[in-house]
């Protein structure tokens, strides 16, 4: 990696994984300015995990999940903030389910609805609301 600072190259002096989001957090340093920042390390949900549905095929999107789920939360005062430890949950509970690099709309649905329905009654109803065939 390249310094953000300078374009210099880099080295890692600290790395440690972060079990909660799946990432690696790393500490770089510059060889040519000494600059010091740090970086984090995740999957791109978008070109490793295939959504399908009877119409199509698309990439994962993180954040279209995490709108999804924000708005079955915005009755809440800490809606945005929910939404996105409510987000992280579901993506980690989803890892499990994902064969040969897919996933179904349909099983994203049920365990986003059954994810917000143990947080949030009212966040629960809001999503199966707006995605009825959650069933």
């Amino acid at each position: 990696m390249v310094c953000i600072y300078c374009g210099g190259t880099t080295f890692v002096t600290n790395s440690r994984k972060q079990k909660r989001s799946n990432a690696i957090w790393r500490r770089r340093s510059c060889n040519a300015c000494r600059g010091i920042f740090t970086t984090l390390e995740t999957v791109d949900y978008a070109t490793a995990i295939i959504v399908t549905s009877l119409e199509q095929h698309r990439e994962f999107s993180r954040d279209k999940l995490f709108v999804s789920v924000y708005e079955s939360c915005k009755h809440r005062k800490d809606a945005q903030a929910s939404a996105t430890l409510l987000t992280d949950t579901i993506i980690k509970q989803l890892y499990p389910l994902i064969k040969d690099a897919s996933l179904s709309v349909k099983s994203i649905r049920k365990l986003t609805l059954k994810t917000l329905h143990r947080f949030d009654e009212v966040a629960g109803v809001h999503y199966k609301a707006y995605h009825p065939d959650t069933n």
